[in-house]
């Protein structure tokens, strides 16, 4: 079996655009994938078009960890955000079509099964204005559909630090959701690498009453000594690393051992199999994987058969019930949630096949998403 071709399409949202692939091969079995770039869709797109023919065309599928390692490797650069997604859109395609050809699930070829359902938590569910009525209005909507626990940034477009009444503000809105979704419900607080040490630290220390069940990214990405501080001085556990592209980059992190749940993207970490390996090395730091995932279908379909195999496995992020839930008709078969869960795919290869009427009937926004702007939260970016 040969790769003949590979087809990207783009479809876009009010706040951020999903690439999708269709790998396509001699023996009539394609595969997809897909990866939601943040403000690079153009990077994304022109950099498949040299690397899919160099590395990509006329190569086996079943090859899949080589075409990965050549493309990770033979272009002689640092491999970052972007060569990541490529590489990553090529490779779920590769699981998919080995799946479709010995008719099985993904996750059945990686080990099988080590749960029997996949828990999930909400994002996207707080497009509402930052005052505790709302908010509070909107995590009872996630109550309702059945989930257990959510995740939010109360922090509004705040960097480094909060003066009081911004800080207060975003404290009350941590406590009118608590107070409305109740005591048993996880809280997630997502700090998107806002703050510098000293603020993480102290919004931490204002927030534990609320008993969150992390804090995500307290401070920018780079610096992972300034990362360690907040972890040795907080009560609450750490979480971070949807900007990590790469395992290498990975490797301070775990020996300050300054997390303690590991939240790589797999569509921007290489694929699977790379975010698989991942999970195997924090397993030995007694870390946990709770993978981010801002995609659409295809993405989120392949996290449901990582979290599947993978004993490390925390809990599942999910946008795809608030925010723009119509991008579900983009495939024939959503993995959708149920009471706060997903269920084990029983479809061979990744499970859904594309839908490129639908695809082609909402194309690429022109957006540009800021988490650093007032009202980002309603997510309804445009240029």
């Amino acid at each position: 079996m040969k790769i003949t071709n590979v087809r990207p399409l783009v479809m876009g949202t009010p706040w951020r655009n999903l690439t999708f692939v269709v790998v396509e091969t001699d023996e009539g079995l394609s595969g997809v994938g897909e990866v939601r770039m943040v403000n690079n869709t153009d990077a994304l797109l022109g950099y498949l078009a040299e690397a899919a023919p160099r590395y990509a065309i006329g190569k086996d599928p079943f090859d899949r960890e080589l075409i990965v390692d050549n493309m990770r490797l033979h272009d002689y650069s640092r491999a970052g955000e972007v060569a990541m997604s490529g590489i990553a859109l090529i490779e779920m395609a590769c699981w998919d079509i080995i799946g479709k050809a010995l008719n099985q699930p993904v996750y059945r070829l990686m080990g099988g099964a080590v749960r029997q359902k996949i828990k999930a938590y909400a994002n996207g569910w707080y497009t509402v204005e930052r005052t505790p009525e709302e908010f509070a209005k909107a995590a009872r909507r996630v109550v309702e559909r059945g989930y257990r626990a959510a995740k939010l940034d109360p922090f509004g477009a705040g960097f480094y630090e909060l003066d009081r009444q911004e800080r207060l503000k975003s404290i009350a809105l941590v406590e009118a959701v608590r107070h409305e979704a109740g005591p048993d419900f996880d809280i997630f607080i997502e700090m998107h690498g806002r703050f510098n040490p000293a603020t993480a630290i102290q919004l931490a220390q204002e927030l534990e009453p609320f008993r969150p069940g992390w804090l995500e990214e307290p401070v920018p990405p780079e610096n992972l000594k300034a990362l360690k501080k907040v972890a040795d001085a907080v009560h609450i556990p750490i979480a971070t690393g949807e900007r990590i592209h790469t395992r290498v980059e990975c490797r301070e992190l775990f020996e300050l051992q300054a997390c303690d749940i590991v939240q790589i993207d797999l569509s921007h970490f290489g694929g699977i199999s790379e975010a698989r390996k991942l999970a195997a090395w924090a397993e030995a730091y007694y870390m946990l994987m709770a993978p981010h995932n801002v995609c659409g279908p295809v993405a989120t379909a392949a996290n449901v058969h990582l979290a599947a195999c993978t004993p490390n496995f925390k809990i599942q992020e999910h946008f795809n019930d608030f925010a723009d839930a119509w991008v579900k008709g983009a495939v024939d078969h959503y993995p959708e949630v149920v009471d706060g869960y997903f269920s084990l795919p029983e479809r061979p290869g990744l499970g859904l096949t594309l839908n490129e009427d639908f695809i082609q009937a909402h194309p690429r926004e022109r957006v540009h998403f800021d988490l650093f702007s007032e009202g980002w939260q309603k997510r309804q970016a445009k240029d």
